[in-house]
């Protein structure tokens, strides 16, 4: 773990050096592939060659590829076997991604990350007793993969790839069972890890909060307590990602009353492993740049253009936002994750996911980022006494003699004192943190304020199970900038 933290201190101290050494390397495997030869890799000789070559894709773009893949065709863009893939929930698209995971990509990015993710939490927190005890990781599930079922090919959640390939050392240190971790049926799956989990003594957790805190429940029910504590008297962190944490902050506080639990956020994402929050007093994510993984950024507010900026990583300024474009060891050539990002610092390169390049609210011109609702969502939350579950939001579209809005659904854990306080408190924080909502609510003259509508616990869940999209890679869409979501959350309520 030592070793790994100088290496660590390496790529901070010559960020530039150690991407350039990366892209050659990516450039020179890639060089026989299908895709490589295409683009003539061969006589790239800069960064300049291959911008200029290699146009920014999208998935639709590279699923061509993709699906060729699947059927069992091999070096396209990638010169190793692919025989997994990591099925993300489609929030880019409507349609499940499917998004090849090379050797390279387990070995040197995701277990990499992982093992990295415990280098840090360890030197920050040296006394820690972590492996005295089992991590319990919530991951997804996985099957065959019906395009080419002869060949041993499999596609599933991220996190159920990464367990169905960990080495053995370190399923020896994790419970349940990989047999129970992977199931697909979740309502089952979270009582059999409830019920075996219970018995273990568990020292960290890893997963998505959502899932997290429904297996937290069940067990205290089990055990009859309101503190997981009593059940895991030696639980010292939660290692989180997939969706913001502040949210969820306060239930969890509620559900661990320890001022010594720690929380450490991760950003791991089907296409790769991005960042880790290194330091102890602040939730920024420090940008791994020795993962195999290629970084350029494209500028928010360029996005739709035909032609955009595309920045290098030596281009950045902090406080920006940017869509991150990759090229990795898995064949994502000048990728568009669908994410977007701010730099809190370039020195070294730290970053906060700001939220999805197709995930926002801009009916009116307002540019409403997921960063912006999550921000006054956790205001009003923290000044109303309330704790919420899930939300979604979606525009009210102006109408013959009516102005426009924003309609949110919330589920509360815990209902907020005064739902018109919440309200007040939400709009004014949206106001201050994004200067075009607030123009636009000036005088009420193009924005009316919030329609919240108050849900029952539960709702959410059973909107995803009917979609189907029940697992730990499926995400409530928080902002959508057309009804159809909220409309179907809508019709179940009535």
């Amino acid at each position: 773990m030592k070793k790994r933290i100088h290496d660590i201190e390496l790529f901070i101290k010559y960020p530039h050096e150690v991407q350039g050494e990366i892209f050659k390397k990516l450039i020179e495997q890639a060089k026989q592939t299908e895709f490589g030869k295409k683009y003539d890799f061969k006589s790239i000789s800069s960064l300049e060659d291959y911008k200029n070559r290699v146009p920014v894709q999208s998935y639709e773009e590279l699923f061509p590829y993709i699906e060729r893949l699947m059927r069992g065709e091999q070096n396209l863009l990638w010169p190793s076997e692919i025989t997994w893939f990591a099925r993300s929930s489609g929030t880019t698209n409507a349609r499940s991604k499917f998004i090849p995971v090379s050797p390279e990509t387990l070995e040197d990015c995701h277990f990499k990350g992982g093992k990295d993710l415990i280098s840090i939490y360890v030197n920050n927190y040296p006394e820690s007793k972590m492996f005295t005890g089992k991590g319990l990781a919530i991951g997804g599930s996985h099957q065959i993969n019906e395009f080419n079922p002869n060949e041993n090919s499999y596609y599933g959640d991220v996190s159920a790839v990464i367990m169905k390939n960990l080495p053995l050392w370190a399923q020896f240190i994790r419970t349940p069972s990989l047999e129970v971790a992977l199931m697909d049926k979740w309502e089952e799956k979270i009582e059999k890890m409830a019920s075996i989990t219970a018995e273990e003594n568990v020292t960290s957790l890893s997963g998505v909060p959502t899932w997290t805190i429904l297996l937290l429940q069940r067990i205290m029910e089990i055990k009859g307590t309101s503190n997981i504590l009593d059940v895991w008297p030696n639980l010292e962190v939660f290692f989180h990602g997939a969706v913001a944490f502040t949210p969820y902050e306060e239930l969890f506080k509620k559900l661990i009353p320890s001022d010594q639990m720690r929380y450490m956020e991760t950003y791991n994402a089907s296409e790769g492993f991005f960042g880790i929050q290194d330091r102890t007093d602040s939730d920024e994510l420090l940008l791994m740049l020795d993962y195999g993984i290629f970084y350029e950024f494209i500028p928010f507010e360029e996005l739709d253009k035909e032609n955009p900026t595309v920045l290098s990583l030596d281009q950045v300024k902090v406080g920006q936002n940017y869509a991150i474009i990759i090229s990795t060891n898995a064949g994502l050539w000048r990728y568009n994750i669908g994410d977007t990002v701010k730099f809190t610092s370039t020195d070294p390169y730290r970053i906060k996911i700001s939220g999805r390049t197709k995930h926002f609210i801009n009916a009116f011109g307002e540019e409403l980022i997921i960063e912006n609702a999550e921000t006054a969502i956790t205001k009003a939350c923290k000044e109303t006494n309330s704790v919420i579950d899930n939300f979604t939001a979606a525009p009210i579209y102006f109408d013959e003699g009516k102005r426009g809005g924003h309609e949110w659904v919330i589920e509360f854990r815990q209902k907020p004192d005064n739902l018109e306080t919440f309200i007040k408190i939400l709009d004014e924080r949206l106001r201050e943190v994004n200067s075009d909502y607030d123009a636009k609510r000036y005088k009420d003259m193009a924005l009316l304020p919030p329609i919240i509508h108050s849900v029952d616990e539960g709702t959410f869940y059973r909107w995803m199970e009917k979609r189907g999209k029940l697992g730990g890679q499926n995400k409530v869409p928080r902002l959508s900038n057309n009804r159809d979501h909220l409309e179907e959350i809508l019709k179940m309520i009535q």
